[in-house]
């Protein structure tokens, strides 16, 4: 699951195409325990990722993942001012929104 993850990260910072050299601010939606953001780390960019989720987002402190990570509901909204991030990736976390808890 983690090589799959970071395949996908990967991709999706090529779909950003993002010019290799600038680093940007970008937000992870669904940001789990932090597998997608390392990759956006890795790249040298700085992140923000969210999720519901309170026992992944204690998995991604225990890993000390780089970026900063926000307990919330992508299906209630961010509450980030517009125009904050350059970018945002979401990996295998669209899945979740419609589901009842």
């Amino acid at each position: 699951m983690i090589v799959i993850q970071t395949q996908l990260a990967r991709r999706a910072l090529e779909i950003l195409a993002i010019p290799k050299g600038k680093s940007k601010l970008l937000l992870d939606i669904g940001c789990g325990s932090g597998i997608s953001g390392n990759v956006l780390g890795q790249y040298g960019h700085m992140w923000v990722g969210c999720d519901i989720s309170t026992a992944m987002l204690e998995v991604a402190s225990e890993r000390e993942v780089e970026g900063d990570v926000i307990h919330s509901d992508m299906g209630h909204g961010f509450g980030f001012r517009s125009g904050m991030f350059d970018g945002a990736i979401s990996i295998s976390a669209l899945q979740w929104l419609c589901s009842a808890e």
